[in-house]
This record gives structure tokens, sequence and C-alpha cells, in this order.
């Protein structure tokens, strides 16, 4: 397959990269470059809306990973608009490009995040679940109403839960403070987590390439959600260290402000009802192995 991916340096495109490459497929990536091109770069710029189109001719599958990175910075008015434009501009481009196309991919798979069904406590969530209330829930919906392709064309929103590696994201930054001892539950610890390690995630995506019937909204998350509570827990009995440091709320909101509101204490458990009933294979759907595999792992690159 010759499969395009933007977003292709961050933490999930460059795994999706490495993977694809390995299984034989040509990988293609969009690049915000005007020269110098390697032979694998296709030139973009979603803030000026030009792309070389030519070079997405004759392609099988799109994956649009494309937006500001929503863990990084305190959220003011400026950050939120990023968080929203990156990925409104990027698309909508991705979107005029692919129905001028001769000859468009059969598939286009563009991110999203279970942060579309918002804060909703204990209540268990899947693809059908209505949208939230919140900002990151209005930021996915518009994301994804985006996408406007051919009929010919499959897409698929794959909305991310947390995921884990200890290359990057939350486990990275929460490995540090763990080790030293200093870690602990968030708020009530109550609110629920839906998570799934990047090896899965990966796999996920490899097999809605592969399987037809996945189409639309698709929960990339396991199967089984735990709470903050219960993830810290485990984490420090993983790495035998003591989880007694808890942050209380309004501490949380007073370091991070809103963005601890909606990523941090807001509780969204979700079910991959698709992915299940596809049968997709997960490597580690429960917590604590998949901890385990990814400490064992670590130690054995570093």
């Amino acid at each position: 397959m010759n499969i395009v991916i933007s977003g292709s340096s961050g933490l999930i495109g460059s795994a999706l990269t490495v993977f694809f490459r390995d299984q034989g497929h040509i990988v293609k990536r969009l690049v915000r470059k005007k020269g110098g091109l390697a032979h694998d770069e296709i030139a973009w710029d979603p803030e000026a809306g030009t792309i070389d189109a030519a070079g997405l001719e004759h392609t099988d599958v799109w994956i649009n990973l494309a937006g500001e990175n929503i863990a990084h910075g305190r959220w003011n008015d400026v950050k939120k608009k990023k968080i929203l434009n990156s990925r409104i501009k990027s698309t909508k481009l991705l979107s005029d490009t692919i129905n001028r196309l001769k000859s468009p991919p059969s598939v286009w798979i563009n991110a999203s995040a279970v942060g579309y069904y918002g804060n909703e406590g204990d209540k268990l969530l899947d693809e059908q679940s209505p949208l939230g209330s919140n900002y990151l829930s209005k930021v996915c919906k518009e994301w994804e109403d985006t996408v406007q392709a051919p009929a010919s064309v499959r897409t698929v929103f794959t909305r991310f839960g947390v995921v884990l590696t200890p290359k990057g994201g939350a486990l990275k930054q929460l490995m540090l403070p763990f080790r030293l001892g200093f870690g602990g539950a968030l708020g009530s610890g109550k609110q629920y987590m839906s998570w799934i390690t990047l090896q899965d995630l990966v796999l996920a995506i490899a097999f809605i390439i592969d399987n037809p019937s996945l189409k639309g909204p698709v929960n990339l998350v396991t199967p089984f959600p735990v709470t903050n509570q219960e993830f810290t827990t485990i984490l420090g009995r993983v790495l035998n260290r003591p989880t007694i440091f808890a942050m209380p709320a309004f501490a949380a909101r007073l370091i991070f402000g809103e963005m601890a509101e909606e990523l941090l204490l807001s509780s969204t458990k979700v079910n991959p009802k698709k992915l299940v009933e596809a049968a997709f294979p997960y490597t580690h759907p429960h917590l604590e192995e998949a901890l385990t595999a990814l400490m064992e792992e670590n130690v054995k690159v570093s």
C-alpha cells in the first residue's frame, strides 16, 4: 500500500511510519517544507492553504494526525485557538484536495479523541454516545465534521484515549515523579481514564485499514478503563513505589488551569464497541500487564 501520514514526526505518527515500512508499505510524509524534500516527503502548508496535490495521486490510505499538542503549555485564548485552528485548517486542506484528485485514496483515517464525549462520570460510553458539552468535545466535533470526502472513500474517525508508552505522552511525564515516590491520585481519583498502549493503537489502525466494515467513529481504547486511583495504584505497584502524594482538585486547577478540568479531572469511561465486535486482538488489554510490559521494554531500550 501507499500510505500518506500527516503529523508523522509526532509520537503516534513516528510509530506508524516505522510499523508500516517494516510491513513493506510505502509511507509518504506530509511536511511543512518549501524545498530540499526527501524522496518520501510531500510539501504542504495548512496555514497558507497550499499542498502538492500531484504527490497525493494514486495513494491508498491517508492518516491525518496533524494538530497542536493539547497537553503542552497552559491553556489560554491563544493556545485554545491554536488547538482548534491547527486541526480545522489542516483537515480542510485535505478535504479540498481529496475532492480534486483523479485517483483519491480508498481510506481516510482522521484522528479524533474520546474527549468528544465530555465529562460523563461512570457512564459507559460507546461510538453512539452523544456529544459532550466541554471545549474538547466541540473541538472533536468540528474536527470530524471538517472531513469531507467523495463517497468512494471510507472515512474513519479514530477517537484516541490516553496513549501509554514510556517514549512520550502522559506515561513518560509520570514516570519520574512516581519513581521518586511522589506519585498520587488527582482530585477524587474517581474519574475514569480510557487508555490504550501505543503498540495496540498502531495495530488497531492497521486492523481498521484491513477491515472495510469499520467506518465512522471508532474508539481506540482497551475494553477495561480504570479510575485515576486505580491507575495510580497499579503504576506504583509496577514501579514498586509508594503513591501517597495526592493532588487535590483545587491544586490541579491552580497549576494547570482549564486544562486540568478537561484532561486531568474529567471522567470519560469509554467502550471500544466497534473494535470488540470486529474481534480486534488486543496485545495488552489490562492495565497491570500493559504497564509491566512497557516498563520491561523501556529497561531493554535504555
